[in-house]
């Protein structure tokens, strides 16, 4: 098959495959090992301080001089308040305690957040030529200085009324990303309902109906699934799950674990971790917080309260109170080095 297209002369790589970026699993590692092996890898630096967002950017480039994405949460930022906290704070404070987990600490809410203004000036000034963001859309000027660099910039959609605002504000191509895809919804209209669009319906309004490229988002995870979304199409696919448990992911043991024997009926959207909607493997820390009746706070602020309880959970390799984000495709989930991992792909999208 012929893998060169619009997508690839437009961004300089060889296939049309986007690795995810997914916090906690990508590595500068990763992105890098994909990108030189002739796909565009993703840095995640969502909600990241501007230090830790150059450390990560350069750590990248030392590994590579092929293009690669820096990904941004393009969210507003929320208030905290302090008797909103009240309930869920102690509601986790008692789980950690019975679980012999780290509990909220009383600064918990106080910890800094970082918008995607405040990581402008190193995108630019490291000249990173793609740039995907999710949750929203940056305001115009932050959106301007972007486009003047010539950065090729990439917005996420779940639904089409989110796909035509991104076309509106000159975004330059659309991740149409599918309710199957694992991790946080890039949902972002407040007046409509949670899009839960399946991605062959997703991808094929929005190629119709929009004059942007497409890159599909949601259950691609072989050759067969990557040839049905392009040809629907896509002029790209993004693919996550299927690297969760590479040599270069991050994930701890028991997570990669968990991916690698997980069914698609072990996944479900939940607020529980975040207080935004995302796809995981269903743990008890899910159905604890869900069960307790008590509302989750805004995003980040949720994270921000149970941080403690993840990491302690992270450090003693416990999957069972830590996000386990994953897809619903969870089929072909192999711990092997990245690059093995997308030959694989391509070769079976060859042999379709």
């Amino acid at each position: 098959m012929t893998w060169t297209n619009d997508f690839t002369k437009q961004l300089g790589i060889e296939f049309p495959i986007v690795q995810a970026p997914m916090l906690g699993v990508t590595s500068p590692q990763m992105v890098a090992q994909l990108s030189n092996a002739g796909a565009l890898g993703s840095l995640p630096v969502g909600g990241l301080s501007p230090d830790k967002t150059l450390a990560l950017i350069r750590q990248t480039k030392t590994l590579t001089r092929k293009p690669f994405a820096v990904n941004l949460f393009a969210n507003t930022l929320p208030t905290p308040r302090a008797a909103q906290a009240s309930q869920m704070r102690e509601f986790l404070t008692t789980l950690a305690r019975n679980h012999n987990l780290a509990a909220p600490t009383a600064d918990a809410l106080d910890t800094p957040m970082y918008s995607y203004a405040d990581q402008l000036d190193i995108l630019v000034s490291e000249k990173i030529s793609v740039i995907s963001f999710t949750f929203g859309i940056p305001d115009d000027a932050s959106l301007k200085t972007l486009k003047s660099t010539g950065a090729v910039l990439i917005g996420t959609a779940t639904s089409f009324r989110e796909a035509a605002v991104l076309q509106e504000k000159g975004v330059d191509m659309i991740t149409a990303q599918g309710i199957e895809a694992g991790g946080h919804r890039g949902s972002f209209l407040d007046d409509e309902p949670l899009p839960q669009v399946g991605l062959i319906s997703l991808v094929s309004e929005i190629v119709h109906r929009l004059p942007r490229p497409v890159l599909a988002a949601g259950g691609i995870h072989d050759g067969k699934t990557i040839r049905a979304a392009l040809m629907l199409g896509a002029q790209a696919v993004q693919i996550g799950t299927a690297f969760i448990a590479c040599t270069e992911s991050i994930a701890i043991p028991s997570y990669k674990s968990a991916v690698m024997n997980a069914t698609g009926t072990d996944t479900a959207l939940t607020r529980a971790f975040t207080g935004r909607w995302a796809r995981g493997i269903r743990n008890a820390f899910m159905n604890e917080v869900e069960n307790s009746g008590i509302a989750p706070l805004p995003y980040p602020l949720q994270a921000s309260l149970n941080a403690a309880l993840r990491a302690s959970a992270q450090q003693r390799d416990d999957k069972e109170f830590t996000n386990l984000w994953a897809g619903q495709s969870t089929v072909n989930v192999q711990a092997k080095p990245a690059v093995e991992i997308l030959q694989q792909l391509i070769q079976e999208a060859e042999a379709v």
